[in-house]
């Protein structure tokens, strides 16, 4: 069966996003540091994108403008605002819990839950992430987008892996 997994950045006070929305500050404390790559290892085992309609958008319009980053997967796009979908990006009405106990069913390797904040919310609530890959970024945004927002129950976790690199933090948890 196919795994649920949450691979996103966060700020150290819990932020995905500033106020405004802006993700400018996904960065590590120096700029002539090496970063590791963690992303290219991440993917290997993806080839499906949930996001909901402000990720896209942003991911569409303003981080990546001239071409798809997400071509080599298949993305479905939360959304209630008509769009033409194409064979690689899908845009569903939906509900995202549904959606995803269904392609979790489908032969494939893992989801990528890959944001907003909404959307995880409701994935966390329904306990359907199966693995938590969540970058510490050395930033205090004091105020934001929260990642970790009116979750309904408690969910264990088991760390799995922990690295540190350029100033930030890669924690690795499973589902107990």
């Amino acid at each position: 069966m196919r795994r649920i997994c949450l691979f996103i950045a966060m700020s150290l006070d819990g932020y995905i996003a500033d106020s405004d929305g802006g993700v400018s500050w996904l960065e590590g404390q120096r700029s002539d540091s090496e970063n590791i790559d963690v992303y290219s290892e991440f993917v290997k085992d993806i080839d499906t994108i949930l996001m909901g309609w402000n990720t896209y958008h942003q991911v569409a319009t303003e981080l990546s403008p001239k071409e798809w980053v997400y071509r080599d997967f298949t993305t479905y796009v939360i959304t209630h605002r008509e769009h033409c979908s194409s064979e690689k990006i899908r845009f569903t009405k939906e509900n995202p819990i549904k959606l995803i106990k269904k392609l979790k069913e489908e032969d494939g390797k893992d989801i990528w839950i890959c944001g907003g904040a909404k959307l995880v919310q409701q994935i966390i609530n329904e306990n359907l992430i199966d693995y938590y890959y969540i970058t510490i970024i050395p930033t205090l945004l004091g105020s934001g987008i929260r990642l970790f927002e009116n979750g309904t129950t408690e969910i264990k976790l088991k760390l799995l892996y922990t690295q540190a690199y350029n100033g930030m933090t890669d924690l690795v948890y499973v589902r107990r």
